[in-house]
């Protein structure tokens, strides 16, 4: 929906400093009820295809799923979206590693605090745990990507990881390759093993 990206667009403008105004009108015009935060463009790609999965079209339910460009800017974004800026009802999807940040943004913007979702290292983990090295494989070989795998596990600093975090790694090598493999990993997960954060999110919306 175009309006729910111009609506992106105005909110990472306001973040970087920019008029709030043209945020407000076009939450208020839309109508946006709630906000998804996400650390990337990847997280949004397996949102959004699990969405279609399930068939749902989050724009037209008001819910804005955006990409904050990294996760210490969630503090940023909660103060503008949350109860304390524009009132939305705000959850969101994060990284063990980042779950202070969401904690102390949550808190701090007056949302609930338990309405974001952690990830045990972060979401191609558990789409891969979900999936098995060997689908994750398979799927590498189907989008073309085969070659350029086997070439990174021959690199020396790959011997002495496990084969899900070579295949981690591996999808954050080249520019694009997240957000790609965020979309196909999704699409090929059985919906009974859907990983429980991406799951609670989507089901909560």
């Amino acid at each position: 929906m175009a309006d729910m990206e111009a609506f992106r667009e105005a909110v990472t403008a306001w973040a970087a400093g920019g008029p709030d105004g043209p945020a407000g009108e076009l939450a208020e015009r839309l109508p946006v009820s709630t906000v998804v935060l996400l650390e990337g463009p990847s997280d949004v790609a397996a949102v959004d295809a699990l969405a279609a999965r399930r068939g749902r079209h989050l724009a037209a339910e008001g819910v804005c799923v955006l990409s904050m460009g990294g996760a210490m800017s969630v503090g940023r974004f909660a103060g503008l979206l949350g109860p304390t800026g524009l009132g939305l009802r705000l959850t969101g999807l994060c990284d063990e590693a980042e779950r202070g940040y969401f904690s102390r943004a949550f808190q701090r913007s007056g949302a609930e605090p338990s309405e974001y979702f952690v990830c045990a290292a972060d979401l191609e983990d558990e789409l891969i745990r979900a999936l098995g090295v060997a689908r994750v494989r398979e799927l590498v070989r189907e989008e073309g990507d085969l070659r350029a795998l086997q070439t990174f596990l021959r690199q020396p600093a790959q011997r002495g990881r496990t084969p899900q975090a070579q295949l981690r790694r591996f999808l954050g090598t080249k520019k694009g390759r997240k957000i790609h493999y965020g979309r196909v990993l999704v699409e090929a997960l059985d919906l009974g093993r859907v990983p429980a954060p991406l799951d609670d999110l989507l089901t909560g919306l």
